[in-house]
């Protein structure tokens, strides 16, 4: 068996939203932002080997797991082996089975930052003919999302509504570089009972920027193109001018940004950082077009009373007609 494999998904689901503050214009002293709605593509390498999960080796002399056996959790993160940084899963595949048995130590980061380092020593797969160490890690991921606010004079954006988390462990995962590319949509699957539908395209070769962060609320970069044909900007909506009642919402269908009737539903006033409020598609041209919130809308701005209110983050299962929304303030703030 492999202790090490590389994983390489495109998840779909990671639905990115991305905002940048419009400067400091100010109206009664609200900041401007420029709403987004169109899609985009990320390329994200971890800052370190993602582990998502231990494995037994086999062995002559039985089963065992060096990484599990020494510590090693899943969610926390590989930084280096015996003093070398590594980026990618091939390396620390490479470094295990270099040392021949001989005891290594890992660089290990848990997922509060906390670093500490661990001796484990390889044992010889008899399966693979390799030294082994019992582990498996995530280096890379790549998605499909939407703009939710841009910068126009600095580039800089904040995004999503929620962190890219790794699709098997739900942990953050940790930005190495992060690459904004174009997509092209190319399909739309429609939502159905406890299947949510999706965003479905191919991602263009020209790098558009860059995230730094990836934090629970969202994350945040610099455009270095910013998208064409942008909106005027919208004052951002305190929470507390948040209500029940009807607002709309940005995104792109066919090719281009459209505005859309949907519902509050439901406005959370202490729900902490994310699922601020319930929201449902009204609008049937967009109930048509995707079936309700489909994975790829996730920071899809909403707009209430003509100021940015928040983005799309997460749909229903149960009902792909609604969905969470974020507010704006918690993406600002985590900025």
């Amino acid at each position: 068996m492999k202790s090490i494999y590389r994983f390489t998904f495109l998840i779909l689901c990671a639905c990115i939203c991305v905002g940048m503050l419009s400067g400091v214009e100010v109206s009664a002293g609200r900041q401007k932002l420029i709403p987004g709605g169109m899609n985009f593509g990320v390329k994200f390498f971890t800052d370190g080997l993602l582990v998502v999960g231990t494995a037994d080796v086999t062995t002559s002399a039985g089963l065992c797991s060096p990484a599990k056996d020494c510590g090693i959790k899943v969610k926390e993160t590989i930084i280096s082996a015996d003093g070398k940084k590594l980026a990618t899963s091939e390396e620390l595949l490479s470094a295990v089975d270099q040392s021949r048995g001989k005891e290594m130590v890992l660089a290990v980061r848990n997922s509060d930052g906390a670093e500490r380092q661990v001796k484990v020593t390889p044992v010889l797969s008899t399966e693979t003919g390799k030294w082994c160490i019992g582990v498996w890690v995530r280096d890379s991921t790549a998605g499909i999302g939407t703009v939710t606010y841009i910068n126009g004079f600095t580039g800089d954006f904040g995004g999503l509504g929620h962190g890219i988390c790794d699709v098997d462990t739900g942990a953050l995962m940790p930005v190495g570089k992060a690459y904004v590319v174009d997509v092209n949509i190319t399909a739309i699957d429609k939502g159905d009972i406890r299947v949510p539908g999706e965003l479905k395209g191919t991602f263009g070769k020209d790098v558009r920027g860059e995230i730094f962060k990836n934090t629970q609320t969202g994350v945040y970069g610099n455009f270095s193109t910013l998208p064409a044909s942008l909106r005027q900007p919208l004052e951002v909506a305190k929470k507390k001018e948040i209500t029940e009642g009807k607002a709309t919402v940005l995104c792109q269908i066919n090719g281009k940004v459209g505005e859309y009737d949907i519902e509050i539903v439901k406005v959370y006033k202490d729900s902490g950082e994310t699922k601020n409020f319930l929201i449902r598609v009204t609008d049937p041209d967009l109930l048509n077009a995707t079936g309700g919130i489909v994975q790829g809308m996730s920071g899809s701005p909403i707009i209430q009373n003509g100021r940015l209110a928040g983005a799309v983050t997460h749909v229903l299962v149960n009902d792909h007609t609604k969905g969470y929304g974020i507010f704006i303030e918690n993406m600002l703030d985590a900025q």
